[in-house]
C-alpha cells in the first residue's frame, strides 16, 4: 500500500479512490491491529475489531459501523467505515448528477426552472395531502361514511397570553370561560392554597389543570392534562419544583401538552411508560432542557397530589446530555434519577438548571448493543422479562405469553450472543444503577426501597456471550457489568440455551469451574404462566369492572362519526378473558374485521344523540361484546351505568344486523372484549 498520508490512521490512500469499492481489498491481519487505525481506540474482549469491506482496515465498532453497496459484493451492502462511506457517497454524488425532488413537487431554488421532466406524482393540494394522509391513517375503504381527522392540517400556533379558564357556574355540568384575567391575580389565588385548581383550556377538547402543592418537603407546580384519553394517549402529569420567588406560570408546558395531544391525533404517536418527547431549545428558560422521560408510578408516594384518571404518566425533564440514554436505554436513566434524590426506583418531580447525570457516552458496554450515532438499533426488550439477582442464584424470568416478542429478539440476535433489555423488576426490593464518574467511567452501585433489607436486586439487562473457550476451565462465568448481567458460556451451551428459549423451556447455566473448590453459581432461565401486572387502576365505563391485566390494543384507525357540532371516536379494544389474545384467536382477520364493524354500527346509531350524551356527561362509553359460536350479546354504558333503554334499543337493532348479515361471523372461537369510545367537541 502506497500513497498514504502519514500521521491519519484512517486516511484513505489516494491511488486506490478509483477502485474503492470496485475490487476487494487486502484485509489487515488482526494481529497487526491492536487498535483502532481510526481514534486509535485499543481492542478488548468488550472493544471487538472490525473490518472495512471497502478498503481492508481494522476499526471499532464507532468508527466502522456504516453500510454501503459494493460492487465487488455483487452490489450488496457491506461494513464500511466513516471515511471510505464519506468518500463513497461524494463518489456517488459526482457521479450521477441527479436532480432531487422534495415532498412539494418542487426542485431547490433555480433548478426547478431548468427541470425538463416532471415528477412521477401528480402535484397535490394541502386540501387533497390531509385527505390522502387520512384515508392511509384510516385504511378506510371509499363510500364509507366516517369523516377524517378532526381539526386542520397545520398545527394550531401556541397560544402567547394564558389561555383562558374554566370556572364553574354553581350549576352541575356548567361551566364558562374567563378570559382576560392577569397572571398576578391567577397565582395570587393559587398561593392561598385553594381547594379547587386552576383549569386552563388548551383547545375545546383538551384541558390543563394546575395546582402549586408540596411534595415530599418541595414546592411544586403541578400540571397535569384532561382529555388526551380521547386520541389513545394517557395523560401526563409534570411536577416541577418551583423556582424561589418565581411570578411566572410554566406556559411551556401546555404548549408542549398541546403538542403531546397534536401527534396523537394526527400521527398515532402515543407515549407510554419510559417512552420520551422532546422538546425545542430555550423550554423552561433553558437550551440544556431537552424534554421529559415518562414514567408510571410503582413505590412512590402519590399523596396530596390531584390526579387524573387512569392510565397516566408522570413526566420527568430530561437534559441533553440525559437525551441519548432516554432514546435507547431509557431504564438506566429513570433509576439514575432515583439514586441522585434518593427515591425509588425514581422521583416524579423534576428540577431545572441541574447538572446532567450522564455525560458523554464513552466506554459503556452499550455502546456495542446500541446506535448511539443513527439510532438504527437499540436493545430489544421483551415486556414483562425480569432479572432477580440473588446469592450465587441469578433467575431471568419470562411470560410464557411474551414468547412471539422473545422469538424475534432471537431471530435478530448474533450467534455468538444473545443481549436484552429488563424492565423494572416490581418484585425486588433494590435495583442495580450505573453511575458515570467525573472522568467519564462508569460505575455499579444499587438503589434499595428505604429502610428495606436487600434481598432481591434487580437487573436492567443480561448479555450470554459464547466467547468461553472449552479449555478456559470453566462451565460458565458470570458478572455484574454496570447495570446489568454478563454470563460468557461456551458454543455448546450458547446453541442449547437458543435451543431451550425457541422451545419455552426452562433452562440453567452453572458458572463456575469445572472441578470446583467452592460453591458454584447458577442462572436459571423460567417461563412465568403469569407476567407483571398492567392497566392499574382501569376500570369499565359500563359498571366499574376492573381491567387490570387484561390485554388492551388502541386503534389507530382514528374511526370517526360526526354530527351536530360534535364527534364521536373509537380509541381502543380491551380483550376481557385472560387467555385471548387478539394474536391468537383461531379466525384473527375475521375478528378484527367484526371488531370495526361493529365499532362502526355503535357510531352510527348513537350519531344523532351525541348531543345529548355529552350534556349528560356521558363522554365516554363502552361496548362489551361476548361472542360464543351462534349466540351475541351487548352490553352499553357510561359512567357506570348502563345507557338508558332507548339508546340500548337502537344499538341492539344495529348491533344485531351486523352478525346476522355477516355469516362468516357465525362459528367463531368464544371471546369477549370492550371497545371504548369517546365524544368530543368538533373543531374541523
Amino acid at each position: 500500500m502506497v500513497g498514504g498520508r502519514k500521521g491519519s490512521l484512517g486516511a484513505l490512500p489516494m491511488q486506490r479512490c478509483s477502485s474503492l469499492g470496485t475490487t476487494a481489498p487486502q484485509w489487515v491481519p488482526d494481529s497487526q491491529a491492536p487498535a483502532c487505525m481510526k481514534c486509535g481506540s485499543k481492542f478488548s474482549f468488550t472493544k471487538r475489531r472490525h473490518h472495512c469491506r471497502a478498503c481492508g482496515k481494522v476499526f471499532c465498532v464507532v468508527c466502522c459501523d456504516l453500510r454501503f453497496k459494493l460492487t465487488h459484493l455483487g452490489g450488496k451492502e457491506g461494513r464500511v467505515c466513516v471515511t471510505c462511506h464519506s468518500a463513497l457517497m461524494n463518489r456517488t454524488l459526482r457521479k450521477d448528477q441527479k436532480k432531487v425532488w422534495f415532498a412539494d413537487n418542487l426542485l431547490p431554488q433555480s433548478e426547478s426552472r431548468s427541470a425538463n421532466s416532471s415528477p412521477v406524482h401528480r402535484s397535490v393540494s394541502h386540501t387533497e395531502r390531509a385527505e390522502l394522509a387520512q384515508a392511509e391513517v384510516s385504511d378506510l375503504r371509499a363510500g364509507d361514511e366516517v369523516n377524517g381527522l378532526s381539526g386542520s392540517s397545520t398545527k394550531p400556533a401556541p397560544p402567547k397570553d394564558l389561555p383562558p379558564i374554566l370556572t364553574s357556574t354553581g350549576v352541575k355540568g356548567d361551566y364558562t370561560l374567563e378570559e382576560k384575567r392577569t397572571e398576578s391575580s391567577l397565582l395570587e389565588e393559587l398561593e392561598r392554597g385553594l381547594a379547587e385548581p386552576l383549569v386552563f383550556v388548551l383547545n375545546a377538547n383538551l384541558l390543563a389543570v394546575v395546582k402549586i402543592v408540596s411534595y415530599v418537603n418541595r414546592r411544586c407546580w403541578c400540571v397535569m392534562s384532561k382529555g388526551m384519553h380521547a386520541v389513545g394517549q394517557p395523560e401526563v402529569v409534570i411536577l416541577l419544583q418551583c423556582l424561589p420567588e418565581e411570578k411566572r406560570f410554566p406556559t411551556d408546558i401546555f404548549n408542549h401538552f398541546i403538542q403531546i395531544y397534536w401527534d396523537a391525533q394526527t400521527a398515532g404517536k402515543l407515549l407510554n411508560h419510559l417512552s420520551h418527547s422532546l422538546v425545542s431549545r430555550g423550554f423552561l428558560g433553558n437550551n440544556e432542557h431537552a424534554g421529559f422521560l415518562y414514567v408510571r408510578p410503582t413505590f412512590q408516594s402519590l399523596e396530596g397530589l390531584p390526579l387524573p384518571v387512569p392510565p397516566f404518566l408522570f413526566g420527568l425533564l430530561m437534559l441533553r446530555a440525559e437525551a441519548p440514554w432516554a432514546k435507547t436505554f431509557p431504564l438506566r436513566l429513570m433509576l439514575r434519577l432515583g439514586a441522585e434524590y434518593r427515591f425509588y426506583p425514581c422521583p416524579l418531580f423534576s428540577v431545572r438548571f441541574r447538572e446532567p447525570l450522564f455525560g458523554p457516552v464513552n466506554n459503556s458496554i452499550m455502546r456495542l448493543l446500541v446506535d448511539f450515532r443513527f439510532y438504527r438499533y437499540t436493545l430489544p426488550t421483551v415486556p414483562g422479562l425480569v432479572v432477580d439477582l440473588e446469592a450465587r442464584s441469578t433467575c431471568i424470568r419470562i411470560p410464557k405469553t411474551r414468547h412471539p416478542e422473545l422469538l424475534k429478539a432471537l431471530n435478530k440476535s448474533n450467534e455468538r450472543v444473545l443481549a436484552l433489555g429488563a424492565c423494572f423488576n416490581e418484585q425486588a426490593d433494590s435495583h442495580l444503577i450505573c453511575v458515570q464518574t467525573a472522568d467519564g467511567q462508569y460505575q455499579t452501585q444499587a438503589i434499595s426501597i428505604h429502610s428495606q433489607p436487600r434481598r432481591v436486586t434487580g437487573s436492567c439487562f443480561f448479555v450470554f456471550s459464547g466467547a468461553l473457550k472449552p479449555s478456559s476451565g470453566y462451565l460458565a462465568k458470570s458478572s455484574i457489568v454496570e447495570d446489568g448481567l454478563m454470563v460468557q458460556v461456551t458454543m455448546e451451551t450458547m446453541a442449547e440455551l437458543r435451543r431451550s428459549l425457541r422451545d419455552m423451556k426452562d433452562f440453567t447455566v452453572t458458572c463456575g469451574k469445572l472441578h470446583p473448590a467452592e460453591r458454584q453459581e447458577y442462572v436459571h432461565i423460567q417461563w412465568q404462566d403469569e407476567e407483571p401486572r398492567f392497566n392499574k387502576g382501569i376500570i369499565s365505563p359500563i359498571d366499574g369492572k376492573s381491567m387490570e391485566s387484561l390485554t388492551n390494543i388502541k386503534t389507530h384507525q382514528r374511526l370517526e362519526y360526526r354530527a351536530n357540532g360534535k364527534l364521536i371516536r373509537w380509541t381502543e379494544v380491551f380483550y376481557l378473558l385472560k387467555d385471548q389474545h387478539p394474536n391468537g384467536l383461531n379466525n384473527h382477520t375475521s375478528h378484527n374485521r367484526l371488531t370495526e364493524r361493529l365499532a362502526r354500527a355503535f357510531c352510527l346509531a348513537l350519531c344523532q344523540s351525541l348531543c345529548l350524551l355529552k350534556e349528560d356527561g356521558m363522554t365516554k362509553l363502552a361496548l362489551r361484546v361476548m361472542l360464543d359460536g351462534q349466540k351475541m350479546e351487548f352490553l352499553a354504558g357510561s359512567n357506570g351505568q348502563r345507557l338508558p333503554a332507548p339508546y340500548q334499543d337502537s344499538l341492539n337493532q344495529s348491533l344485531t344486523s351486523v352478525v346476522q348479515s355477516n355469516s362468516q361471523y357465525q362459528g367463531l372461537a368464544v371471546c369477549q372484549m370492550e371497545l371504548i369510545f369517546y365524544i368530543l367537541e368538533d373543531t374541523s
